[in-house]
């Protein structure tokens, strides 16, 4: 593709001199380490705290073989175009999608936002299409997902150029369905603008990301965007119509509704709605509820336990009616699905007592998971869980109350104290137990993660329930001295079968 066609795209663009732009470019780029010969690098604009300006880096993009170079500001390289633009973020994500063929127009493409559930839910989601015979694809916090494939990412919304890749990948291989992550950051930087989505999903917002966003209003206004620019048209074609899917039991819906013109479908169990779910009923194997529904009446049952995973499976139960499917491929598409990686996952290596590790790192998140747990446990449940560093300090104290209202023992530990002292964030969450009075004698402070999950799983009895959370299917740790391999699944197998063998021995 010529850059001349690329530089079209942006009427304000400004080429730096009388420079030749009719040079082909072969891909686009916004990270200097991964240019590859021929690439088109954007500089983004830096995000304090979060992410560093790509302004600094264009002569060593320039040396990796880019071929020019989008900025918003003077650059040092003088062998290349340079092309300047106000906004070049919005930039990367017109280019990109121009790149790849503007792929999401080919798909039907689902995004679900939220604070909690977004994972759960896209995998329902995905599961249900599947088992309807649709070729899916499914982008998110466990990866990216193409038919039966799943690759690796490093983030959960991805960056315009591995973004619009993947959807060119997913349209390619014939997926009719799409479903995506869509993160607050993610839509606050930009990296969904081009994204044609066909339906946006929302699950609720809770406190978490206030470090990025600063207040909850800039929070829900962040999320907003997403349902404000599913378009303002209508017509005729069925297959252009646009939905928004909301939760009902969650004030932030009343803002999106007034943001939308998109169809509005709302679910809930409290409220009034479209999609409804009754007669709850949990166990440690699993939940039934009746749906009821504009399109009748069914009983469904998922593999995942708690009222959440309820809201979770009336989300994407909502999302599969507007699509038109009926109510039984919906209630065996969710029954397909045993399980998410990481969310409530049991280790199992026969031992006599359930331990279960969840991707919990917030305080509804956390406090969704325990209220769970204590519907079921019989005896104690011993919590593990710590707070993420260089993040939102005043959850921390919060969190700490949670655990201390639903577990009977509690150990505080690390979980990615990244360049801030792993001591002062668990001191952080114990003030939280303190203030809830909670005995010193039914907790401790270790901040060795895998010393803190053998303590719990060797202090366990027979019908006691062990909970590890904050970290779920994550398989590292990032630490002041970098990134290690950790896996609070492998952790935990590893620490029940030295245990095994100390009961045996």
């Amino acid at each position: 593709m010529k850059l001349r066609e690329l530089v079209d795209l942006i009427p304000n663009a400004v080429v730096q001199g009388n420079i030749d732009i009719d040079i082909e470019i072969k891909g686009i780029s916004n990270h200097s380490q991964r240019v590859s010969p021929g690439d088109l690098f954007v500089c983004i604009s830096g995000i304090p705290g979060y992410q560093v300006d790509r302004h600094p880096y264009a002569k060593d993009a320039v040396r990796a073989g880019a071929v020019a170079v989008v900025a918003e500001r003077g650059v040092d390289v003088h062998d290349v175009p340079v092309i300047f633009v106000k906004n070049s973020r919005h930039a990367l994500a017109v280019l990109c999608a121009h790149f790849y063929g503007y792929p999401s127009s080919e798909l039907k493409l689902i995004g679900v936002t939220g604070t909690n559930g977004k994972t759960t839910t896209s995998h329902m989601i995905e599961a249900i299409f599947r088992y309807a015979g649709h070729k899916t694809g499914l982008m998110g916090n466990i990866g990216t997902k193409i038919g039966d494939t799943l690759y690796k990412t490093d983030i959960n919304t991805q960056e315009p150029p591995v973004l619009q890749a993947n959807l060119r990948r997913m349209a390619d291989a014939g997926c009719a369905y799409a479903v995506m992550e869509v993160t607050s950051q993610g839509i606050d930087a930009g990296r969904v603008i081009g994204c044609d989505f066909r339906t946006a999903v929302f699950t609720n917002v809770t406190q978490d990301h206030l470090d990025y966003h600063g207040t909850m209003d800039n929070y829900i206004a962040a999320k907003g965007l997403f349902f404000s620019r599913l378009g303002n048209g209508f017509h005729a074609d069925p297959k252009t119509r646009k939905f928004a899917v909301l939760n009902a039991d969650d004030q932030a819906s009343a803002v999106f509704q007034k943001l939308t013109a998109a169809h509005v479908l709302t679910y809930g169990i409290r409220e009034e709605a479209d999609v409804r779910a009754e007669d709850i009923r949990l166990s440690a194997r699993g939940t039934t509820f009746r749906v009821v529904t504009y399109k009748g009446t069914s009983e469904m049952r998922i593999g995942m336990v708690g009222t959440f995973n309820v809201y979770n499976a009336l989300a994407a139960i909502a999302t599969g009616l507007v699509e038109g499917l009926t109510l039984e491929t919906i209630r065996d598409g969710l029954a397909s699905l045993p399980g998410v990686p990481g969310r409530l996952e049991m280790v199992d290596e026969g031992q006599p007592f359930p331990v279960l590790v969840d991707y919990a790192h917030t305080p509804d998140g956390l406090d969704n998971v325990l209220r769970a747990v204590r519907a079921f446990a019989d005896k104690k449940v011993i919590t593990v869980f710590g707070c993420g560093g260089d993040r939102d300090r005043s959850k921390r104290p919060v969190m700490g109350g949670i655990a201390a209202e639903y577990s009977d023992y509690v150990i505080v530990t690390s979980d990615n104290p990244r360049s801030e002292p792993p001591e002062r964030i668990l001191k952080d969450i114990e003030e939280g137990l303190r203030q809830k009075q909670y005995s010193a004698d039914k907790y401790e402070l270790l901040e060795d993660r895998a010393a803190a999950i053998e303590r719990a799983i060797a202090m366990a009895s027979a019908g006691d329930v062990v909970v590890i959370a904050g970290k779920g299917h994550e398989t590292y740790q990032i630490t002041k001295n970098g990134t290690i391999h950790f896996d609070d699944r492998e952790v935990a197998r590893e620490a029940i079968r030295k245990r095994q063998v100390g009961v045996s021995g």
